[in-house]
């Protein structure tokens, strides 16, 4: 017994530091295999389990699904041999039983959980075999080293209705157990990551860090926030602070959402994606279940306090992909944990206090494989010119996109190319200082439609001015 404990707390302490950078936890929808070995220890008080060796091993098998983040439930089957002290015969016992699990901290990388269950179990006798009930209940805990791979720990204290002596009816053993539980399905939340450079306040660009941990990514599809032809995007940063691994919003942050909720309610026929954004630490997984649910407990903000109708809101969590700083530094790590809100406006924004940054999507078509903006285009280009004309200490970002007809080199080449045309073209005809402007392409990196059909194609060759407002408002 000694030994058993022994090892039960040394395999606990090595998966513990195993797992202490881990980011995973329960998620609903999710099924589960939980292989197991330990042991099972017989009241000794009762017959006929008093003659029964007292402690033995067991192994076997639990299969679960998670309804919720916190609720599950397990079916669970073992085996372990009866050993009779008196006559050294050895028996089969096989136990069944169906569990409720209740999940704390559900989405943490340690997971405590109670149990409570109920079955039977079955001895099996040279001649008739033994059928008697059970109920149990315990508690364990999960330790995940990843999304899917969690080790699992176990204690149930196991209530067996003998049938075989009314006088003694209640016998109590105990059960013990670890294992591994395997995770499968369930909210992946598996978008795609953007792999290109993001634009940062001021016309800089930050590259875009590998991610963590390696992870098959699939092909680009149409990303969210996008102005549409005669519409623009204001874009405000929510840079508060959320507690780590939550999505309660704080009162700092609830001033600055401010901003948002009382421009909504100003302008009424605007709509905005609030998007949430996290640093590198943790999975892919983890960090694009936590930006969404940080994203969303906005919009229940704007909802709830500002009286915004849910119909004009939308939330989107980016996870890590979409960085604006260096995650090498915890200063970067700081600026990448951010709420973005981006509200779509239907007029004309020159007579409107500006945002902390504008985007206009201009429709500028150019020639098959080629960057030459033409002349008809020039009171398009202008909606940027008289807007950084009017507010003369904004800067500019200009982004090309095609859509993904060729290789992905040459449309990097060509994005870029086309977005430093009409950097050159606001220049050379309108007089906007090339020292407030840059250009950056990316390719077919940031569909906004599925390039599948023509009309989605001609939507992502497009190209963006993202503004930079260092206004006194």
């Amino acid at each position: 017994m000694k030994k058993i404990t022994g090892f039960i707390c040394i395999m606990v302490l090595a998966v513990m530091a195993l797992a202490a950078t881990a980011h995973a936890g329960e998620r609903a929808g999710a099924f589960s295999i939980s292989p197991f070995v330990g042991g099972y220890i017989f009241d000794d008080s009762k017959l006929p389990q008093r003659t029964y060796r007292e402690n033995r091993i067991t192994g076997g098998l639990r299969l679960g699904y998670d309804w919720t983040d916190n609720f599950a439930t397990e079916l669970v089957g073992s085996y372990l041999r009866v050993e009779d002290q008196a006559t050294d015969r050895e028996n089969g016992m096989y136990s069944y039983h169906l569990d409720l699990i209740w999940n704390f901290m559900p989405r943490s990388a340690f997971v405590p959980y109670l149990a409570l269950g109920g079955g039977g179990y079955t001895i099996r006798y040279h001649g008739a075999n033994l059928h008697d009930g059970t109920a149990n209940g315990g508690a364990g805990f999960k330790l995940f080293f990843n999304d899917d791979i969690a080790f699992r720990a176990d204690a149930r204290r196991i209530i067996d209705f003998q049938s075989s002596d009314i006088e003694e009816n209640i016998a109590r053993n105990w059960e013990y157990s670890i294992g591994l539980t395997f995770v499968m399905g369930g909210r992946t939340m598996k978008a795609a990551p953007a792999k290109a450079a993001a634009a940062e306040p001021g016309g800089t660009v930050a590259q875009t860090p590998p991610p963590a941990q390696p992870e098959a990514q699939p092909q680009p599809q149409p990303v969210a926030a996008e102005p549409t032809p005669g519409h623009y995007k204001y874009c405000i940063t929510l840079q508060g602070e959320f507690d780590i691994d939550k999505a309660i919003v704080r009162q700092e942050l609830r001033d600055q959402i401010a901003q948002v909720g009382n421009f909504m309610k100003k302008y009424p026929t605007t709509t905005a994606v609030i998007e949430g954004h996290t640093d590198n630490v943790g999975s892919y997984n983890h960090n694009m279940d936590l930006s969404q649910r940080r994203a969303q407990a906005v919009v229940d903000v704007l909802a709830e306090q500002y009286g915004i109708e849910r119909t004009r809101l939308a939330a989107k969590g980016y996870g890590f992909t979409r960085p604006i700083a260096d995650n090498a530094t915890n200063e970067g790590k700081q600026k990448n944990r951010r709420i973005e809100a981006i509200i779509d406006c239907a007029f004309d924004v020159q007579q409107v206090t500006p945002p902390e940054r504008l985007c206009m999507s201009l429709v500028v078509d150019f020639d098959s494989g080629k960057a030459e903006v033409k002349p008809q285009y020039r009171d398009e280009i202008a909606k940027v010119a008289d807007y950084m004309k009017r507010y003369t200490t904004t800067t500019a970002v200009i982004e090309g996109h095609t859509d993904n007809t060729g290789d992905a080199a040459h449309n990097m080449k060509l994005s870029q190319q086309r977005a430093q045309n009409v950097v050159d073209y606001l220049v050379k005809n309108f007089g906007i200082e090339r020292s407030r402007l840059s250009a950056k392409g990316f390719g077919s990196t940031r569909p906004i439609a599925y390039n599948k059909t023509a009309e989605g194609r001609q939507q992502n060759r497009r190209i963006n001015a993202i503004i930079d407002c260092v206004v006194n408002k």
